[in-house]
Formats: C-alpha cells, sequence, structure tokens
C-alpha cells in the first residue's frame, strides 16, 4: 500500500492502525448463476476481480486472493494465491484458506468477494477503523451486508472459521455472528458511498454496471 494511498484512505474515512492489515478476496466459487467465468467478464475494460483487488488494496498491506485448486488466472502483481483445497467448498472453505496463508503479522483483516467490483475505498477503511477503536471488536459488518465486506482480527478468528468449517458450517455469515460483529449502520458508511456500490455483487450478467 502506497503512502499517498494511506493518506487517502484516512483522511476519507479516518482510518487508523490495527497493526499490518490484509485483505482475503474469496474468488473460487462455480459462477453458476453467471453462466461462465463471472470473474473475468470486464467492466471499463478489466476483469471484475482486478477491480475488487484495486479496491482493497488502496487501504491494506497484503492481499491474498483465494481460487479454486486448479485455477491458473493471471493476477496483478504483488497479489498472494491461496487455494481451496477442495473445489468448491463455500465461502467459509474460502475464509479458512485466506486467513492460513496472511503472514502472521497482520491483525486487521479486509474480507471480500472477488465479484464485488464497486466496492468503495473510503468505506473499507471505515470498516478498518472500527475494527481497530477496540480491542474488544472482533469483526465489523455493514447492516446491509450479506456479510460482505467485512473487517476481522485475523488471530481471533481463524481458529474459530476452522473449527466452523470442521463442523459442518458452511455460512460465512457465522462468523461475525459468533464473534458479536460491530455493526455500522447505514446513515455512517452510505455517508461515504451514498450509492450503495459497496455491496454490489455480480451474479448474472445483468448485475454487470
Amino acid at each position: 500500500m502506497s503512502a499517498d494511498a494511506t493518506s487517502a484512505a484516512a483522511t476519507s474515512a479516518g482510518a487508523t492502525s490495527v497493526g499490518r492489515t490484509g485483505a482475503v478476496v474469496l474468488a473460487g466459487g462455480r459462477s453458476s448463476r453467471f453462466g461462465r467465468d463471472k470473474l473475468a467478464a470486464t467492466i471499463d475494460g478489466r476483469p471484475v476481480l482486478e477491480h475488487a483487488i484495486d479496491a482493497v488494496r488502496d487501504v491494506v498491506d497484503v492481499v491474498v486472493v483465494v481460487l479454486a485448486p486448479l485455477d491458473q488466472r493471471p493476477l496483478p502483481v504483488g497479489v498472494e494465491i491461496a487455494r481451496d483445497l477442495t473445489a468448491f467448498e463455500g465461502p467459509l472453505a474460502g475464509l479458512v484458506a485466506g486467513l492460513a496463508a496472511l503472514p502472521d503479522d497482520v491483525d486487521g483483516a479486509l474480507v471480500t468477494g472477488g465479484d464485488m467490483p464497486r466496492m468503495a475505498v473510503p468505506v473499507l477503511a471505515l470498516l478498518l477503523r472500527t475494527l481497530a477503536e477496540d480491542d474488544a471488536i472482533d469483526a465489523v459488518v455493514l447492516d446491509e451486508g450479506g456479510p460482505l465486506p467485512m473487517a476481522i482480527r485475523r488471530n481471533r478468528s481463524r481458529q474459530l472459521a476452522e473449527d466452523l468449517l470442521a463442523a459442518g458450517e458452511r455460512r460465512l455469515r457465522a462468523v461475525p455472528e459468533s464473534l458479536g460483529a460491530t455493526v455500522i449502520d447505514g446513515e455512517t458508511w452510505r455517508a461515504l458511498d451514498p450509492v450503495g456500490t459497496t455491496l454490489l455483487d455480480i451474479d448474472e450478467p445483468s448485475d454487470l454496471p
């Protein structure tokens, strides 16, 4: 993350430090509703996935993209790759793989979908800032999120996610629920993203902006 990008994010949303930060971008799904690889679909001449990567890398130090086991798509320089152990096992399994791939010194972690191309950088910075405000906060979500994007403390959530997965849980939402996530209300985050494009995810071709 460049100094200019850090400064811009902090100015836009008052972001403060949570130690070294990372992002897990979940990109291992089937794209079944889209009918083809939705992450390779283009917006403004660039793949959907690259737009998601660009947004998170403006506010974190390390970006990990979680891909299906055999996915060989090219990714931007500097992005780390993690892989689901089993293809299409679901987003919780992807989170487990992504958190394991983040460096040990990462504290705050953003978690987003690779199919979320219009995330507002100030909103992502706000998630991290809120996580940093109180050491007792382990997860932060937006009031309308599904639950992405969210911010979590890596070290406290990694074992939880692994335990949930081992117990047969597949819902990603189970992580912030179990952590008692702090919820940012719509009035607050929509002041930074009035149209709400941060929550746009691409499921069908008609969702492309």
